[in-house]
């Protein structure tokens, strides 16, 4: 005779990853204003290990959000990441509320989102999306004293990109290549 048997099964919200790069270290030139500066050598340099480092300990990236501005594009080029972006002028000098507010209009299609942006920003969104209690704390203390250029914070995030709040990620990495 047969009899049925059951399996109960744990359903989990999709884990999602979230990569926060702040742009490579900048030049300077007199008369360019500051959107459109370009990457000074060591910024040249600093994004391509990023980029090694990106492609060693993290999924594949299926989205870019980029900053407009010429320095966090030049970025982006330099660390060979190769999934679709776009580029948004909000971004540029946003808020911790626009960054996270860009971010919750990422499709559910994306596993993997990269922003490319600037600080204190990136510093903000890494810190006010961190849960504590999810989150490696030695990351968290680094990010608070320094975010500093080329830098890169990855977080957990479970559930989809439009239900991301604040405390709601695990900060599970941050590197400074170097």
């Amino acid at each position: 005779m047969y009899a049925p048997t059951f399996s109960l099964t744990r359903v989990t919200a999709p884990q999602r990853t979230l990569i926060l790069m702040r742009h490579a270290k900048s030049d300077y030139p007199t008369g360019v204003g500051d959107h459109d500066r370009p990457l000074a050598a060591r910024g040249i340099r600093e994004a391509g290990l990023a980029g090694a480092w990106l492609r060693a300990n993290v999924p594949a990236i299926d989205l870019v959000l980029c900053s407009s501005a010429t320095r966090t594009r030049l970025t982006l080029d330099r660390t060979e990441v190769t999934a679709p972006v776009t580029y948004s002028d909000r971004l540029y000098g946003a808020t911790a509320g626009t960054m996270i507010d860009e971010i919750n209009q990422v499709a559910d299609e994306f596993g993997t989102v990269m922003v490319v942006g600037h600080e204190p920003t990136m510093s903000h969104v890494a810190l006010g999306l961190a849960d504590p209690d999810q989150s490696d704390s030695g990351a968290a203390e680094r990010i608070a004293i320094k975010y500093p250029t080329s830098a890169i914070a990855v977080l957990r995030v479970p559930g989809n990109w439009a239900g991301l709040r604040l405390r709601s990620a695990g900060l599970t990495a941050f590197h400074v290549p170097r």
